[in-house]
């Protein structure tokens, strides 16, 4: 339950800039204006609640969405302080919602512990809203006060008196800015209160969603809890997933802050759902907890091998990658002054904690281990044939390196490689079959688009394992194409194009091919994925000419079976046009292809990311593995949302 607020007042907020520069450059303190910036606000206002919670003075967030597509959140942790700020002279809740950085985690002792810090505070959502309304219960009273586009529209004033202690705000994104949409997404902030609630044991997360009634009127609404916390996170991981042991939990505490430690492995051939955070935040980028992480699971669980006699004198160590192969594991450390680094500021730089998460994974797995023989046997077993594997891809592997971006003789014999040998400049096109490859090496620019035609389906790599996956000439062709090598070897500084583009046909099977696809670049090259270097090409679907002319261009190219509609609709007379349907990019003329697909100034490209790690491990989990009820019961569920099926 929440405790009592104690001292927390002005003297506990401490300025550090103004809010003069959000609104005429956001993307500097939100990342974008698109999708992704304006759920950045929810966030930002939200971190503030979970921030409380941290602190132990909350233990319940609400969220509404509401029809116009404003949102509010309210809390039971002490309330935003009223009192005068000693140095802005002005309500401290007004200093916190109109000057950047002003908070309780920059100073004097508001909080010990916040995630907030990587955000940029709430004072940039008010700075991007056209209207932002806040309500303080403290001291058995409400207080409110409201913003106008950054500046405070009504002062703080008492409107009655109140029990409990609470913050709520409510904020309206302002459409001049979130140009793109104003129109947030429930799953999107669905997702990301989950995993709150899983790093947070026992906050209670409530979503609301106004836009969307049941059958009794009532808004869509759905509660975050985890009692297990991040037990029940590693369980979430691998649902569907064979497991080889119930989830192993430990944790330990110093002066520099503390570290939870949940792991259970599976018969996956996975290593990417090992997910670390730092004050609540995803550390993408990994950092020092991770690799304390890693080296204690590695030198651990090689020591029990060896005392076990499970690995021989003569037998070579088991790698990192052989013993996390199979394994789910959350890594959360909360500490006092986290030191955020790296392209995106998602990795954790602070080196106090690497000995604190080392020492508590090896003291916590080195018991497990001893005290549960059997499940040990069957991790340790597991690592070992991941270790038979690696040493049998080796040599497929070997062949697939290439020594420089300048021995071509080594690339593979189907690939039309371009003239530019910078990288950046460089792009290449993996299509199906040697029909569509025939059109798209005669409609390319060789100066700096390369072509890789495929023979069939590649093998899905997520069933298949390295081994079997290095065996396949298709994938050994693609790894030496791309020239990154995968596994220990990869680097992605050798990758030969910086736009690695999927070009596949607009039917059933052309969409199987691109999830293979899709699953082998995550699985093997995640990194390029994380360098926006994957892209899938957007091919139109249909063409419209005119009925008997002799001028056989195409007057229309389209994308969608919605724009078709659309566009027939603009015509007054419809029947004087014929529909074409494009089954495959070989019914199309090179002239076409270039056109519509491959030309830089006229096609479109959607670039592949990884918003949500979690629920990407988790999808291509359930739709690529080897087990059948969990991919069943997502065909029955997203059954209704497929928009057009090709028999």
């Amino acid at each position: 339950m929440p405790q009592k607020p104690d001292h927390y007042d002005g003297s506990d907020i401490q300025v550090l800039e103004g809010l003069e520069a959000v609104r005429k450059r956001p993307g500097m303190y939100i990342g974008s204006t698109g999708p992704r910036g304006l759920h950045h606000l929810v966030y930002e206002v939200v971190d503030n609640s979970v921030d409380e919670a941290l602190a132990g003075y909350c233990d319940k967030i609400e969220v509404w969405i509401h029809e116009d597509n404003s949102v509010t959140v309210a809390d039971n942790g002490r309330g935003i302080p009223i009192d005068i700020h000693p140095k802005e002279k002005i309500p401290t809740v007004e200093v916190v919602l109109t000057i950047l950085h002003a908070g309780g985690k920059f100073g004097g002792e508001g909080y010990k512990v916040s995630g907030g810090l990587h955000g940029v505070g709430v004072s940039v959502v008010n700075a991007l809203s056209t209207k932002v309304e806040v309500c303080v219960k403290r001291d058995g009273a409400e207080y409110a006060i409201d913003f106008d586009h950054g500046k405070t529209k009504n002062k703080l004033k008492k409107i009655g008196s109140a029990s409990g202690t609470g913050t709520k705000t409510t904020f309206w994104p302002d459409p001049a800015i979130f140009t793109e949409t104003t129109v947030f997404d429930y799953e999107v902030l669905a997702t990301r209160f989950r995993e709150m609630a899983f790093l947070n044991k026992g906050l209670k997360i409530l979503l609301h969603d106004e836009r969307q009634l049941d059958a009794d009127g009532k808004p869509k609404s759905e509660a975050f809890q985890a009692q297990g916390g991040i037990v029940d996170f590693v369980k979430f991981l691998n649902e569907g997933k064979e497991t080889l042991n119930k989830p192993v939990y430990f944790e330990a505490e110093n002066g520099d802050g503390t570290v939870e430690v949940a792991l259970q492995w599976s018969s996956s051939y996975s290593t990417n759902s090992v997910l670390a955070f730092a004050n609540n935040i995803n550390t993408h980028e990994g950092g020092t907890h991770l690799d304390g992480f890693k080296q204690a699971i590695t030198r651990t669980i090689n020591e029990y091998a060896r005392s076990k006699g499970l690995l021989k004198e003569k037998d070579a160590n088991l790698s990192g990658e052989d013993a996390r192969e199979g394994l789910a594991a959350i890594i959360s450390v909360k500490l006092h002054d986290p030191q955020f680094e790296g392209q995106t500021k998602t990795k954790l730089g602070n080196t106090e904690i690497r000995p604190l998460v080392q020492t508590a994974v090896t003291r916590g797995l080195a018991e497990f281990l001893e005290e549960n023989p059997t499940p040990a046997k069957r991790i340790v077993s597991k690592a070992t044939q991941a270790l038979r594997a690696r040493e049998a891809a080796r040599k497929a592997r070997e062949a697939t390196r290439r020594k420089n971006v300048l021995d071509s003789f080594a690339l593979p014999g189907k690939l039309a490689d371009c003239a530019s040998k910078e990288a950046a400049l460089s792009e290449i096109f993996i299509v199906e079959g040697d029909s569509a490859g025939g059109s798209a090496k005669q409609a390319r620019d060789r100066k700096f688009q390369a072509i890789l035609p495929l023979r069939g389906k590649i093998l899905n790599v997520e069933r298949a394992g390295l081994s079997r996956s290095l065996s396949s000439e298709t994938i050994s062709s693609l790894i030496t194409a791309i020239g990154t090598n995968i596994g220990d070897d990869f680097d992605a500084e050798k990758a030969r194009y910086h736009r690695i583009i999927i070009m596949t046909d607009a039917d059933v099977d052309g969409a199987h091919i691109r999830c293979l696809l899709l699953t082998f670049f995550y699985r093997y090259m995640p990194e390029l994925i994380n360098l926006g270097y994957i892209y899938i090409a957007q091919p139109p679907i249909f063409g419209l000419k005119k009925k008997n002319s002799r001028n056989p261009k195409v007057e229309r190219y389209i994308y969608d079976e919605k724009a078709l509609a659309s566009t027939l609709a603009e015509y007054d007379d419809p029947s004087k046009f014929d529909v074409q349907r494009y089954k495959g990019l070989g019914e199309m003329d090179p002239e076409q292809l270039w056109e519509t697909t491959m030309e830089p100034a006229t096609r479109t490209l959607l670039q592949v990311n990884i918003d949500d790690a979690v629920e990407a491990e988790r999808v291509v989990s359930e739709l690529m593995g080897d087990q059948v009820e969990p991919r069943k019961e997502f065909i029955q569920k997203h059954a209704l949302d497929v928009r057009f099926l090709d028999i």
